[in-house]
């Protein structure tokens, strides 16, 4: 980057004042947990101090390929016709956890790991048990998979973190039991025992706690002997923009997919067509480095953003412009500078709910009260987000309350601290943000990021650094 911006009025960096001593933290869940995937993708456990931003930041940062696009692409893969070729896939534990269960089901998956992403050939094979599919604490791979797996033939087991296991699930379950699939349980651990097929046809289900019980349904619809229609009957329906994506993703493989009924979807069985094709970068990842701009009045461009995309992350475009700091996009990709003062904000993330994160983290250093309502479906996450926020933000000296279905928050100067993960990707980027304006606050388990971004603790040094920064790979 050419531009170097001054420090947004030093005096607009809050003095926190003294700082508390930070506490190392302690590991969280997922820290602890065993298997290939896990281990092998750039954890750190220990406590990791968060570094303070000492000018605005001016970095160009290269994100991964999209955690949500990557599985979603493996599932359809495995049913194809033919093999495929996910060119930039993101490698991260969810996703290596979703290679390795269809492996386990008799998928073959080839990595070709090379620049700043990783290629995969994807080579369909009929799936069967018996197999023991380890889902971590990713929603995709315990939402997603249970349905292409009731069209193996065995038994199949899934079983995942132990927060895993306090996710909801039996939605999932009891809507493919309706389908014609036997299951033994209601959470994880659970039993599918397979018979080769499945019926399909029609099922209700109340979807307002998560879009990935629809998405999860739909993507394996065109294999089930009948096709699959999904009628959703309940409260608002979260995060729609994932399951607009689904919808395009099917489609994109040549799958019928009708849409046009308010709260209803149909796949029809049919072929899944094969295919070669590059993986966006994670638009959500992407936040915490803009958001970097934002709190320091700085300037971060992150390169390859698409024009057009049916990723939920894309809104934080629109978000950071009511926030104060300026957005604009070229060449070069998407470029965000940060204001000398950020301005309040009262929005509505329904459809966004993954951005709650880090919006609350901005929203501590802005100029008044801000507002983030909608939000309400987040205590079912990989933790109870909205519970965590305010015990972090709390917890360094912040003022921040929530209600069933939103938070306020009012800044306050800040003093350092832990910041604890909650075994949470996103909350512990959120600390990340946080630390870059109130010295001393420490992460419990940074490592905890892997689960969608592996490296990101380099990542963030490297951008503090002003270094063109690339993605990381294992």
């Amino acid at each position: 980057m050419t531009h170097a911006p001054t420090m947004p009025a030093v005096a607009a960096m809050r003095d926190h004042g003294r700082v508390s001593p930070a506490s190392t933290g302690s590991t969280s869940a997922a820290g602890t947990q065993s298997g290939p995937p896990s281990e092998t993708i750039g954890r750190v456990r220990s406590g990791w101090a968060a570094p303070v931003a000492t000018q605005p930041v001016s970095a160009t940062v290269t994100i991964p390929g999209s955690k949500s696009l990557t599985n979603r692409a493996l599932i359809l893969a495995a049913q194809a016709t033919g093999p495929s070729r996910l060119i930039g896939a993101l490698r991260s534990r969810d996703t290596e956890l979703m290679a390795a269960a269809l492996r386990a089901l008799g998928t073959v998956i080839t990595q070709n790991v090379s620049g700043d992403g990783a290629d995969w050939l994807v080579e369909p094979a009929p799936l069967s048990g018996p197999a023991v599919i380890d889902c971590g604490l990713a929603g995709t791979v315990m939402r997603f998979l249970p349905a292409l797996a009731a069209t193996a033939k065995g038994e199949i087991t899934f079983d995942g973190d132990p927060a895993a296991r306090r996710r909801p699930m039996s939605i999932v379950l009891d809507a493919l039991r309706t389908l014609g699939a036997s299951i033994d349980g209601g959470a994880l651990p659970f039993t599918l025992h397979g018979t080769g097929a499945l019926p399909g046809g029609t099922v209700t289900i109340d979807a307002s706690a998560s879009s990935q019980f629809v998405s999860g349904l739909l993507l394996s619809g065109a294999s089930f002997t009948d096709g699959v229609r999904v009628e959703h009957r309940g409260g608002p329906l979260p995060s729609l923009p994932h399951i607009r994506m689904t919808v395009a993703a099917l489609r994109a493989v040549g799958v019928q997919v009708d849409a046009d009924e308010p709260n209803a979807w149909r796949v029809a069985p049919g072929p899944v067509l094969p295919w070669t094709a590059a993986i966006e970068p994670d638009l959500s990842n992407a936040t915490p480095f803009l958001a970097a701009a934002a709190v320091t009045g700085g300037v971060v461009t992150v390169p390859h953003w698409p024009s057009a995309t049916t990723q939920a992350g894309d809104a934080i475009r629109g978000i950071l412009t009511q926030l104060g700091a300026a957005v604009s996009t070229g060449p070069a990709g998407l470029t965000v500078h940060g204001p000398a003062q950020l301005s309040p904000i009262d929005v509505d993330l329904h459809d966004v709910g993954e951005l709650t994160p880090t919006i609350a983290a901005i929203a501590a250093f802005a100029g008044g009260t801000s507002r983030l309502r909608g939000i309400g479906h987040l205590r079912g996450h990989e933790t109870d987000r909205l519970a965590a926020l305010v015990t972090d933000i709390a917890a360094l000296g912040g003022d921040v309350v929530d209600d069933q279905d939103s938070l306020t928050i009012r800044p306050r100067a800040l003093h350092g601290g832990a910041w604890r993960s909650f075994a949470d990707h996103r909350m512990a980027t959120a600390g990340a943000i946080v630390g870059l304006r109130v010295p001393g606050v420490t992460v419990d388990d940074i490592g905890t990021t892997a689960k969608t971004l592996p490296g990101f603790d380099r990542m963030w040094a490297a951008m503090l650094d002003g270094d063109r920064t690339p993605a990381v790979t294992r």
